[in-house]
């Protein structure tokens, strides 16, 4: 059995009093979330959802996305996280390639209707049973006539629910890639690729359970999902959520929170960088903060130089991808870094450069990059074509 939702039972187990999630004017104790996240796994059961299914989910970074998340996993069902940002057709497309069964969307804002769009991209996904709205707060009535909230499938559920016995290689998540050609691909990752991913990046960043994690990366990719949310869980950190990245909402978060670990993409590092108003004290900022990551894209050296400069932290960049769970490689500090790379391999994993024919190219030359080990995905939902391509360049590996 290997169910990923067990690391937010063993945090509540262990710390039900501290808190697990902080966003705006909102605390949940790790208790108050695990108890949620039971209340949602009964009410997808109540409503027909079972084991292997897949349930979608839409909503930026609010407490209900990881207890909405947790609750799809704990039932033994499948998350299918969608961007914020997909418009009708593109959601219908996921839905029903995903051959999701229930879908869960925040209504989002008069500029960003996601609420709307989700709800008219389930219309068009006939296998799709289940509609449920996301509001900001609870108790808040439907934005759409007629359509039940979150707060409908949890109320009169109980907040104890017995765990599913997930097997380490049943599928957890399916997580839309678009890759270099075609239409997106649904990566299906294991609860082991997940958890695995989570305990090892836990391990080389040094995240403990004293640490106050800024998250602004959106936790429907794959990135902040794993390396802050499911990490920062498992260790039992305080996450800070910020619904959408703004460097001033991050200082402030950062200052008022003591802020310890952040991780981010480049234009994040940059913008921070950037942004100096008298009001916040870049001191005690700098001070607080100890752990920094960055993915996504590279760093430039100077962006890197003169941060770590400015906040005397230093920056741990990285190498992934949504098939890899997603860590392939990181620069880590007991093997030694090198700013402007992409680090070495992560524990448990191989990687090696060829060229067009496959063949291992010297040191100092350019080539495809390949990896192999637990954090590679069981394959592309339905599509076994592309798999077996994706498989066999795996397979090159010695």
């Amino acid at each position: 059995m290997l169910n990923l939702s067990v690391i937010l039972e063993e945090s509540a187990r262990h710390y039900p009093s501290k808190a697990a999630f902080i966003c705006m004017d909102t605390v949940m104790s790790y208790q108050q979330v695990n108890e949620s996240v039971n209340m949602v796994a009964n009410g997808l059961k109540a409503v027909g959802i079972q084991p292997g299914d897949k349930v979608a989910l839409t909503c930026p970074n609010l407490p209900q996305f990881p207890i909405i998340y947790y609750g799809i996993i704990r039932l033994g069902a499948v998350v299918v996280p969608l961007s914020v940002l997909l418009k009708r057709n593109e959601i219908s497309y996921q839905l029903n390639d995903a051959d999701v069964k229930a879908y869960l969307c925040y209504t989002g804002t008069p500029e960003l209707p996601m609420g709307q769009m989700g709800h008219d991209a389930y219309k068009e996904a006939p296998q799709c049973e289940h509609f449920f709205v996301i509001m900001p707060k609870p108790g808040m009535p439907s934005s759409i006539n007629g359509v039940p909230t979150l707060d409908d499938l949890m109320i009169g559920q109980s907040p104890q629910f017995e765990m599913y016995p997930s097997g380490a290689e049943d599928t957890c998540l399916i997580i839309y890639t678009s890759g270099t050609t075609g239409r997106p691909k649904g990566a299906e990752l294991t609860h082991s690729n997940i958890m695995m991913n989570a305990l090892v990046t836990a391990s080389f960043t040094g995240v403990t359970r004293e640490d106050i994690t800024l998250v602004a990366l959106p936790l429907f990719h794959i990135f902040g999902m794993t390396c802050q949310m499911n990490t920062g869980v498992y260790k039992g950190c305080t996450l800070i959520l910020l619904p959408r990245f703004d460097p001033e909402q991050a200082f402030a978060a950062m200052q008022q929170y003591k802020v310890s670990y952040f991780s981010g993409v480049p234009t994040m590092y940059w913008a921070l960088l950037n942004y100096t108003v008298p009001k916040f004290d870049y001191y005690n900022i700098a001070k607080n903060l100890r752990n920094c990551t960055s993915g996504g894209a590279s760093l430039p050296v100077k962006v890197l130089e003169d941060f770590e400069k400015r906040f005397d932290v230093k920056i741990l960049e990285g190498y992934g991808m949504s098939e890899g769970s997603p860590v392939v490689t990181y620069n880590q500090m007991d093997i030694g870094r090198k700013p402007g790379s992409i680090g070495t391999p992560i524990w448990g994993v191989n990687v090696k450069l060829v060229d067009a024919d496959g063949n291992e190219v010297p040191v100092g030359e350019k080539g495809e990059l390949l990896y192999r080990g637990h954090n590679v995905m069981k394959g592309y939902y339905k599509k076994p074509e592309e798999t077996r391509m994706a498989g066999s360049i795996q397979a090159m590996l010695p």
